[in-house]
């Protein structure tokens, strides 16, 4: 055989394996290592190294396309400047993701606006590019999810699959008030992820002897979740104030209630 027929078979048979990445790359590469004189191990790893790489870049875009995050937001672009009460080197610990080998949680806690949902995304962003799944939904979205499955029968199964994601990140807990059956159903969730020692995310307006509130005025089982998520976990308390008003402020569009 030509050694045309050869290539021919090679590029046939990596796109018959799903090597597509490698048979676009492999006259290329073929040249290259002929004029650079590459031995056929070197050869055969530069080839390899660009399909592995075009999986990996694959399947972090997949995971990201089901993690349901509200939009994409990296932890470097946060600004630590703006608030002072967020540890840097406590974020950086975070960001090795080894929090999740650890089944630790994480709870921000804070006022609107300070950055909790920027820090939880881009954690999850870390998450998925670790290759883990993750997914992201609001606390209130995830109760009506809830509600939904358990009016058509089909909450175990729904338990099942928020059971699965090496990473669930429950944003806004605290914004509105959770019926009895909600605050029951989510303390299930927290109760089966923590069995699994699969990590939680959670962000919130409220502090801890406020969360009563959250789970229907049920102090008891507001405890009983806050003992699970707080087991092993980090706690990041925000003091600061909102991005949005701050803007707004250096914009002369905000006046203070003494200044009006």
């Amino acid at each position: 055989m030509s050694a045309t027929t050869y290539e021919h078979l090679a590029k046939e048979g990596l796109l018959s394996l799903g090597h597509s990445t490698a048979a676009q790359l492999l006259d290329s590469t073929a040249q290259r290592a002929a004029a650079e004189n590459w031995s056929y191990s070197h050869f055969l790893g530069m080839l390899l190294e660009s399909e592995l790489a075009a999986r990996k870049r694959r399947i972090i875009e997949t995971t990201l396309r089901f993690a349901n995050l509200p939009y994409q937001k990296r932890l470097s672009d946060f600004d630590f400047s703006c608030q002072p009460s967020v540890d840097p080197v406590l974020v950086e610990e975070l960001s090795t993701g080894r929090f999740l080998a650890e089944g630790r949680n994480i709870v921000l806690l804070g006022p609107p606006g300070v950055g909790k949902t920027h820090l939880a995304i881009g954690l999850a962003m870390i998450t998925a590019e670790l290759g883990h799944r993750v997914y992201f939904t609001s606390a209130m979205h995830l109760a009506r999810k809830l509600s939904t499955a358990f009016a058509q029968n089909q909450l175990p199964h729904t338990m099942q699959v928020l059971a699965q994601p090496k990473l669930l990140v429950i944003d806004e807990v605290g914004y509105l008030a959770l019926e009895s059956n909600q605050a029951a159903m989510l303390f299930e969730v927290i109760c089966n992820r923590y069995q699994k020692s699969a990590s939680i995310i959670v962000t919130s307006n409220k502090a801890f002897g406020q969360w009563g509130q959250v789970f229907a005025n049920d102090p008891v089982l507001a405890s009983a979740a806050l003992d699970r998520l707080l087991h092993h976990s980090t706690v990041l308390n925000i003091k600061g104030d909102s991005y949005r008003l701050r803007e707004k402020r250096k914009a002369g569009l905000f006046q203070t209630q003494s200044q009006t």
